[in-house]
This record gives structure tokens, sequence and C-alpha cells, in this order.
């Protein structure tokens, strides 16, 4: 009886989440390392589920970096790296299509279906959601795209019948050539155009950190005005720095709050949502008010 009493607090402690989210559009970023582990997959496919489930308009975003190197090396191609971002060659780049659009898009549709909730897996050329155009940088990264403009209509139109859209991170341009476009990215700017009103990056690291060599010194409350400041002092470094950007400009696009949060945590996104406690990085406007 004690464990279904506690089991009832915990419930009733999500009800004002609930009431606060429900009929509003949340957009979650998955990907990279945070997609290995098949159960924490798992974790988060049942999290969107149940967060469907309770009024709230998921959008699912993802890339999939691992799954794109697991084929490449499969078909004997090296994965080149320039800066950071991946060389996109012609070949390579019909692999990324694949991979993404196909594989893991379908994937992570099935995994949602198999919970008894509706998805449609989807990428940025369909409805030519991502509208793209060739990065332009001190280095040629080949099929690399940066986004002109996100066209919603689509996705509105998925979230309005009931559906869950899971979103392949692929653009296109007014040509027809097609892109691989970084998910952080992506997911931002479908979030800005959306009018989201949270925005949740799962990541594979607990947030952003005073300390990097102490996971416990994670900060948990960051306005934009402060990100300058971290950056200069090295707190905000490395992979953090595009993450944590693209947190900014969300909250520039009218995003009312954005998170970075641990993938790792089993129920992450259930835990930052519908509990007191709250969990990772929440980066929001200087005029915030919770």
């Amino acid at each position: 009886m004690r464990d279904a009493i506690e089991k009832a607090k915990i419930l009733s402690q999500a009800l004002p989440y609930i009431q606060k989210y429900h009929d509003k559009i949340v957009v979650i970023k998955y990907g990279g390392n945070a997609m290995e582990n098949e159960q924490l997959k798992q974790n988060v496919m049942e999290d969107v589920v149940l967060l469907s489930e309770v009024g709230v308009k998921l959008v699912l975003v993802h890339g999939g970096g691992p799954d794109i190197n697991q084929t490449l090396h499969m078909v004997g191609k090296e994965s080149k790296f320039v800066n950071g971002l991946r060389y996109t060659d012609k070949e390579t780049m019909d692999i990324v299509q694949m991979v993404l659009a196909g594989k893991t898009n379908k994937n992570l549709v099935n995994m949602i279906s198999k919970l008894h909730a509706k998805a449609v897996g989807i990428s940025g050329m369909d409805g030519h959601i991502i509208e793209a155009q060739k990065m332009v940088s001190e280095n040629d990264l080949g099929y690399v795209g940066q986004i002109v403009k996100i066209h919603p209509e689509l996705i509105f139109k998925l979230i309005d019948d009931g559906y869950i859209p899971v979103v392949a991170s692929v653009g296109t341009d007014c040509q027809g050539n097609i892109y691989n476009v970084n998910a952080d990215l992506a997911a931002s700017a479908i979030a800005g155009a959306l009018n989201a009103e949270n925005m949740i990056f799962v990541s594979n690291v607990p947030g952003v950190l005073k300390n990097p060599e102490d996971e416990d010194s994670i900060m948990t409350n960051i306005h934009i005005s402060d990100v300058p400041k971290l950056e200069e002092d090295g707190i905000i470094t490395g992979g953090m720095i595009p993450k944590v950007e693209c947190c900014v400009d969300c909250v520039r696009q009218g995003v009312k709050k954005t998170v970075i949060i641990d993938g790792r945590v089993p129920h992450a996104c259930l835990i930052e949502m519908l509990s007191d406690e709250g969990i990772g990085s929440m980066i929001v406007g200087d005029d915030y008010d919770e």
C-alpha cells in the first residue's frame, strides 16, 4: 500500500505540469551518442508517447551520426570531418539520406508505434519543410546545408491530425539538391517556426558544467545574456557551444524555454517536464518567469 500511495503522490505532483503543457507544442531533439543504448532509446520513446497521451503536441527531430558511421564503415567509406562537421560528398549524401530518412527514422517510428501511439516519419525534404542551401565555409564541406527557411505546414497538419511527427534532418534547395543539415540546428529552427512552448535537447552530457570534471557542478538556469561571458570564461566550451547557441536562437525566435538534458538518465524527458526537480540546464530569455 505504501508503494501505491507513493506512486499516487508522484502522479499528483505531475498534474500542474500536465495542465501547463496540455495542447502545447514541444520539440525534442534526439540523436548522436544518446541513441546508441537500446534501453535508453526505449525510455525516450516511452517518454514521448506518455507526454503525447497526456495532451502534449510532440515533435521529434533526430540526427543519426552513429548509424551513418556504421553504414559508411560497412560500405568501406571513411568518415571525414572538417572542424567537427561531416564532409559530405555525393556518395556520402546518398548514404546519409538513406540512413536518416530511412533506417533511423523508421526505426524510431516503429518503436513509437509498438507503444500504441501514432507516429509518421518524414524528413526535411517532405513538404519542403527544411529549405536549405550549401553551407558557406572556409573549407568546402560538400553537401552540408545551412537552413534558409522552415516551412512548417506539414508538421502542423500532422499534429492537428493527432500524429507525432518524427523528422529527419535532411533539407533541399529550390533546385532539388539534397543537403545534410545539423540536427541541432534543424530542431532549433523547427521549434521557432512552430512557436513551441519548449525545446528539449537530449544529449549525452548532464548539461552545462561549471567544472567539466564534476558532473554535479551543473548550471541549472542560464539567461541568454549570460552566455557570452560563460563562453569567454571557458565554461561553455567545445561541443557545448553550438548546442547552447541553438538554445539561444530558439529563445530569440520566441520559444519560451530550452533545456539540455542527459539522455543517459532513464526517463529524463519526464523528469524535466513533469516533476518539481527538473533536470539539465535550462536556457531562457532574460525576462523569463516560470
